[in-house]
């Protein structure tokens, strides 16, 4: 215990103090403390209260500390029934659906049931502080005016309807906190004694009200604080202003200032401090809790919903997998690797390749793609909730997936908040609402989850902090607050009201108003201020580089003077400067047969990159779910021009309507064989009008200057000593006078292309394919696709038969080197340097820098 802490003064000053005047109302009153309720305004404050009194009460009995749901559930169970609210998402969710299905909404009420529980759970805490025949009448009569306003605009005729749907629900249900307003629980009860936060809830004022002059009102809020003695400490971004905040902790526990108090101002930076400070071996009890969709748990059990989905995603499946039996581990790798090389994004793209598949190699692939299926499949069909509990039951029992998340603690709240524990909660009629589909039931699922919240057990020792919000420092003793996110965005001046009701919709109903949350927020402000060691943390930009600015409320304490500065709690550390050599391999052990233009063009670009990326066979996971891009729009281009000139050479036809067509045709087919969506090819598709045009422009004065279109994406091979040179052509013509004339498509600016055959040592590519072809006098170029002004054009190299030759030879040259046992450094330098895939094994960012 702190002694001497302002809050000690605060419940034991034997002459002002709030023992002291709960029992000088006990004697003055004649009341008995054990027929005597003590309401406290939050959860945590109960143990508090009867801890000190306890110290510095008078002896005998002591009064009942409770909160009014505290108060109610040991007055008299109660359960929900019919259409009662049960504050349980799961539950009410359904309940609403059947409400907006008798009030006309039958079709829309999955998409709007969200909506109603939450409005319903809004106007409850009114609700439940009218007695049961006032709220069916009256208070109904005049909550249900609020709809009427703006009704008048068709955009707010829905809400109008669905705040009456909600209206009714809370003012036809029945309340746990119901048995207080009886006469039973006044009879039990001779005094009522409410100590006062920083907000009264209206069921604490209906109670006094009806308690009368035997309800006593004491302020928890002292008058008379002390000036703030807090210290600022400013953080550069959100890790610095996690690191400082989990300093601050750590300094006032290493200094006995403890429990700490950290305030969750933000959850996402919260979670960062607490895992901070779980390095150092401090863990924290989060008395808030986090959403419970958050978790692992809850993410294992959405993978699986997603993942049986009809047009699920192949990343939606293998996540699902992966979370599964271990024994299927190496079935799900050789899976993910063949996904991933062949850039199948949609699982039923994936199945139906597998089954057209003949290939010896793919029968493990087939057979374990059926058995996923066999899975599956039982879930498409529609069904009511409870059979929809039996189901996936039976798909997490199948996949190995239950018995891990009945054993984890967060795990076994998803289950009891999704009401899969059929032992609980039973597993007939306990959901009325019709038949769900799949996607409705993960909605259904998803929107519980959310609502739900999770909060890890707390340890059998008192913890040395605790993560709470502000308002939960009332009438407790902290050795020390720290509070992060002390930004503008995080803690405005004025805070924004639940809900989206208007001002005067808020006074009608009696909720709080935005002024009085505001003076509520600054008085739990000042309190936490007031705290003998007490640190403010906020940052000055966000992790996107965005400046953002201190809290209003801070900003107000910097003008009264009330703010030091306070001094970084970190132990700087001298860490000595050990740069990294450049690595110096050698890839004579590693030899390559097969050498194509990628291949070559590393080694040139870079000899690490080449050992790396190509001899010892690293390489990035290529993405599954990514968007498609520029370089996806030149592999369509690609197969695009070359299925359109196959087609027209067995079909010729110089007509150039019936051409273009037939490339319009063509591109529809490209299209739907490699399964882009109209969406995600939108870009492309309206730029590709122009491209077309302007390429068939272009192809009719290629012809007309004799040149004949041969072969599309030919495979070739052209051995080279010990070495095989390999790769495929975009297109191979045939000139007027017979040569062979190879062309490259490019889909970049056309100013990039021409500087590609400035200097025929440099350019790599159209050498390269020139030596795949077996002739002395052929011709290649670019030809640039483009959809400007500029259409396309034809870059032709024309020494090309020049830069072959030294091609060849300085392949022939390199590999010999190689051979030998010549080393291959790091030798990239710019924009080669930038999006490589290797720099992180080259560590160039760490070399030791040499004069």
């Amino acid at each position: 215990m702190n002694e001497g802490h302002p809050v000690q003064a605060l419940w034991c000053d034997p002459a002002d103090g709030v023992v002291a005047r709960i029992v000088r109302a006990l004697g003055e009153r004649q009341l008995h403390a054990a027929r005597t309720v003590v309401l406290v305004p939050y959860a945590q404050l109960m143990a508090v209260a009867r801890g000190m009194w306890a110290r510095c009460g008078s002896p005998g009995f002591v009064p009942r500390f409770e909160t009014t749901h505290n108060w109610a559930r040991s007055a008299g169970g109660f359960l929900p029934s019919g259409y009662d609210i049960a504050f349980d998402m799961a539950r009410d969710l359904v309940t609403a659906q059947g409400l907006l299905a008798q009030s006309g909404f039958q079709a829309e009420r999955f998409a709007l049931a969200g909506r109603v529980v939450e409005l319903a759970y809004q106007l409850a805490p009114l609700a439940s502080a009218v007695a049961p025949d006032v709220r069916s009448s009256d208070w109904a009569e005049g909550a249900s005016k609020v709809a009427d306003a703006g009704s008048e605009s068709e955009w707010f005729r829905i809400e109008s309807a669905l705040i009456r749907v909600a209206v009714a629900w809370a003012a036809n249900s029945g309340y746990a906190t119901d048995v207080l307003l009886r006469d039973a629980a006044r009879s039990q009860v001779d005094a009522l004694i409410v100590l006062e936060g920083f907000q009264t809830d209206p069921l604490t004022q209906a109670l006094c009200a009806l308690w009368g002059d035997r309800a006593i009102r004491i302020p928890l809020v002292p008058a008379d604080a002390p000036p703030s003695s807090a210290h600022a400490h400013v953080a550069l971004d959100p890790e610095d202003e996690a690191q400082l905040a989990a300093a601050c902790v750590l300094q006032h526990l290493a200094e006995g200032r403890a429990p700490v108090a950290l305030v969750a101002t933000d959850r996402a930076l919260t979670r960062r401090i607490s895992a901070q400070l779980s390095t150092q071996g401090i863990v924290t009890h989060d008395e808030t809790g986090w959403k419970l969709s958050t978790t692992r748990a809850a993410a294992t059990l959405m993978s699986a919903l997603r993942a049986c989905a009809h047009d699920a995603a192949t990343d939606q499946v293998l996540e699902w997998l992966k979370s599964g039996a271990e024994v299927d581990v190496f079935a799900v790798q050789a899976l993910e690797m063949r996904l991933r090389r062949e850039g199948v994004r949609d699982w039923q793209a994936w199945c139906a390749l597998i089954a057209r598949s003949d290939k010896p190699q793919d029968e493990s692939l087939r057979t374990f793609t059926a058995t996923i299926e066999t899975r599956r499949t039982p879930m498409a069909r529609a069904r009511s909730l409870a059979e929809w509990h039996r189901a996936l039951r039976e798909l997490l029992t199948v996949g190995e997936q239950w018995d891990a998340l009945a054993a984890d603690f967060a795990g076994a709240k998803v289950i009891a908040a999704l009401w899969l524990d059929a032992d609980a909660h039973g597993e007939e009629d306990e959901f009325p609402g019709g038949r769900h589909s799949l996607a409705e039931f993960t909605a259904w699922a998803r929107d519980v989850l959310e609502d739900a919240s999770f909060v890890p057990p707390a340890g059998d020792e008192a913890p040395k902090v605790s993560v709470l919000p502000m308002y939960q420092l009332l009438g407790r003793v902290f050795g020390a607050v720290v509070i992060p996110g002390c930004d503008d965005r995080r803690m405005p001046a004025s805070p924004e009201p639940p809900g989206n009701w208007s001002a005067a919709q808020r006074l009608d109903l009696g909720l709080a108003s935005r002024e009085v949350l505001e003076t509520a927020q600054r008085a739990a402000w000042a309190m936490a201020t007031r705290n003998p060691s007490c640190d403010l943390v906020w940052r000055h930009s966000d992790a996107s580089g965005e400046p953002v600015r201190p809290s209003p409320l801070v900003q107000a304490l910097q003008l009264a003077h009330a703010l030091q500065s306070g001094a970084d709690p970190r132990t700087p550390r001298d860490v000595a400067v050990t740069p990294t050599l450049r690595p110096t391999p050698s890839g004579a052990l590693l030899p390559l047969t097969n050498v194509s233009t990628s291949v070559y063009e590393d080694l040139r670009r870079c000899p690490y990159r080449f050992f790396a990326l190509r001899q010892l066979g690293l390489r990035t996971a290529d993405e599954l779910d990514a968007e498609v891009d520029k370089r996806d729009f030149g592999n369509w281009l690609h197969a695009v021009l070359g299925q359109f000139h196959e087609t027209l050479r067995d079909a010729p036809t110089n007509d150039a309507q019936a051409r273009a067509a037939l490339l319009a045709d063509t591109a529809r087919d490209v299209t739907q064989t490699l399964g882009y969506s109209d969406a995600e090819f939108l870009p492309f598709a309206a730029a590709w009008p122009a491209v077309r045009d302007g390429y068939l422009d272009w192809l009719a004065k290629h012809e007309a200057d004799g040149a004949v279109f041969v072969e599309a994406e030919p495979w070739k091979e052209q051995p080279l000593g010990t070495l095989r040179l390999v790769g495929r052509l975009d297109r191979v013509d045939r000139t007027a006078d017979g040569q062979p004339f190879v062309i490259d498509y490019k889909t970049e600016t056309a100013s990039v292309t021409k500087e590609r055959v400035k200097d025929p040592t440099e350019d790599t590519q159209l050498a390269f394919y020139a030596a795949l072809v077996a002739d002395d006098t052929l011709r290649a170029a670019y030809v640039n696709v483009g959809e400007k002004s500029s259409g396309t054009q034809t870059v032709e190299q024309p020494a090309v038969v020049e830069a072959r030759d030294a091609l060849v030879a300085g392949i022939i040259d390199d590999f010999a080197r190689i051979a030998q046992g010549a080393p291959l450094p790091p030798l990239g330098e710019g924009s080669v340097c930038d999006f490589c895939a290797a720099r992180g094994l080259c560590r160039k960012d760490f070399w030791e820098v040499t004069p």
